[in-house]
Parts: structure tokens; C-alpha cells; sequence
């Protein structure tokens, strides 16, 4: 009995070791894979397993960066916030650093047309340089220069014919340019230090200012004894010597200041810097 039931015990564990062989035999046979092709999907299916483990960790270790990203983003908000700072105060002022710098370009390229506009101006008076004129930038303004000795006789008022004809040829100038006639001007007096003796101005603050008088009553005159240009845009100051362009320690150096300066007044929007044009 005992022999036989250790030989029913052995067949037993025959049959329960062969069940799983029997059965991996039948799903393959069933499934049309040898053993081969199935422990290759076998190991397929263990690499899957393995990148999607990994995917995994990924996840996880960007989850855990973007937090220590954040807590240290927090960590400097603080510290500014210790130091008297305000982070949507900076970015504030940075969008209003980024609106002065779009307005400053825009005023920039205003700028730059105005420059633009008195160098084809001063292109323009460059004709008179062949009259023996000069043209210049003084005080930001731009002017044309005029021996007073040319225009004048000394102590005098009344305008020379040589001084006529100059003014006669520069108004001609400005009559046949559109943007030089539509311009203002004034046209100012001034003289060497030498006191005035005697006369009907007194002093050189009324030769100065009775000469600029003279030159302006030309340029005006309607008649056919005057230049002909628009009143309305035109002015006329004495300096006396109160305005000089050299020394009065020489003859050579008065005579210099003894000029009339016709000086074109810019507009409201061109006051800029003109001294680049010297």
C-alpha cells in the first residue's frame, strides 16, 4: 500500500509539472507562435515595461524641478520684498521704460526730419555765399550776415545802392523758394563799442536799431523802389554792441560787429540744437 501510494504521489507531481509545459504548448499551438516568436514578444513586452517605468520617473523629476523652480522664484520675491523691492513694480516700470523709449525714437526721427529740413534751409542760403554773404548759426539761430560798412556809410541809416542791390538779389532768393518765403525773419542791428557822438540816434542802441528799421522798410516795400516781400513775416531789432562776434580792440575786429543779420526764426517744433551746422 505504501509503495502504491508513493507512486500515485510521484504521478501526481508528474501530471501538476506538466499541466503549465501542456498548456504553454496549446496557447501557442492555439495562437500559431513558436517559442521563439513568443519569448520575443516576451521581451518586447519587458522593454515597454522598462520605457514606460522611465516615462515615469521623467514625470516625476520634472514635477520635483518645476516645485524647487517655483519655492526659488518665491524664495527671491521675498528677498526683494525684504530689500524695498516690488517684483509688479519692476515689471510696471519696465513697461514704462519700454513706452519712453518708443517715444523717445518717435521724437528721435522728428529730430532728425528737423535737421533734415534746416540743412536743406541752410543748403538753400548757400547761394547767397556767392554775394560775398555769409551764413552761420549763432545763439541756435540761423543768419545771414551783412557787412554794415557795405550797407551803411558810417553813422548813417539810409541803405547804400551797393547796399540795395544785395538786399535786392537776397530777396529774390527768398521770393523764388516756397519754404524760405513762407519762413519769418528778423533782421537785427548792431555796431562796434564806439560811442555814438552826437547825431539823431543818440546812441548805438538807436543806429542799431533804425538801421535794422532801414533793411526791413526795403525788403517790404511794395513799390517798385522796394523788394516786395510779406511784412507780415518780417521784424527788426537793435543789438547795439551788446551782441558781438569779435574783439573790438582792433579797426579790423569793429568792423565785424558793425553788421546787420538777417536770422531766420525757427518754428515752435525746430528748436533743437543747431550748433552741428557750424
Amino acid at each position: 500500500m505504501k509503495e502504491e501510494h508513493t507512486q500515485a504521489r510521484r504521478g501526481r507531481q508528474l501530471w501538476t509539472r506538466a499541466i503549465p509545459i501542456i498548456l504553454s504548448a496549446t496557447m501557442l499551438s492555439a495562437c500559431g507562435y513558436s517559442q521563439e516568436e513568443w519569448d520575443q514578444k516576451t521581451r518586447e513586452n519587458e522593454t515597454l515595461r522598462n520605457q514606460l517605468e522611465a516615462q515615469r520617473q521623467a514625470y516625476k523629476k520634472a514635477e520635483q524641478d518645476h516645485a524647487d523652480a517655483v519655492a526659488e522664484v518665491e524664495a527671491l520675491k521675498k528677498k526683494l520684498r525684504e530689500r524695498g523691492l516690488n517684483v509688479e513694480n519692476l515689471t510696471a516700470n519696465l513697461q514704462q521704460q519700454k513706452i519712453a523709449m518708443k517715444e523717445y525714437q518717435s521724437r528721435l526721427a522728428q529730430l532728425d526730419e528737423i535737421r533734415k529740413r534746416f540743412q536743406r534751409l541752410r543748403d538753400k542760403l548757400e547761394k547767397l555765399t556767392k554775394l560775398g554773404l555769409k551764413i552761420a548759426v549763432r545763439d541756435n539761430r540761423m543768419v545771414i550776415q551783412l557787412p554794415g560798412d557795405v550797407l551803411f556809410d558810417s553813422g548813417k541809416d539810409k541803405l547804400k545802392p551797393e547796399g540795395i542791390s544785395i538786399l535786392g538779389e537776397i530777396a529774390k532768393v527768398i521770393n523764388n523758394d516756397p519754404d524760405l518765403k513762407s519762413r519769418h525773419f528778423q533782421v537785427a542791428g548792431h555796431t562796434d563799442s564806439k560811442p555814438l557822438k552826437g547825431g539823431p540816434f543818440k546812441d548805438n542802441w538807436g543806429l542799431s536799431a533804425m538801421r535794422a528799421r532801414s533793411v526791413v522798410l526795403y525788403l517790404t516795400d511794395a513799390s517798385d523802389k522796394g523788394a516786395g516781400l510779406d511784412k507780415d513775416k518780417w521784424s527788426a531789432a537793435g543789438y547795439a554792441d551788446t551782441d558781438p562776434v569779435a574783439k573790438n580792440d582792433t579797426d579790423e575786429s569793429r568792423a565785424k560787429n558793425r553788421r546787420v543779420e538777417l536770422v531766420v526764426l525757427p518754428n515752435v517744433e525746430e528748436m533743437l540744437n543747431l550748433n552741428q551746422f557750424k
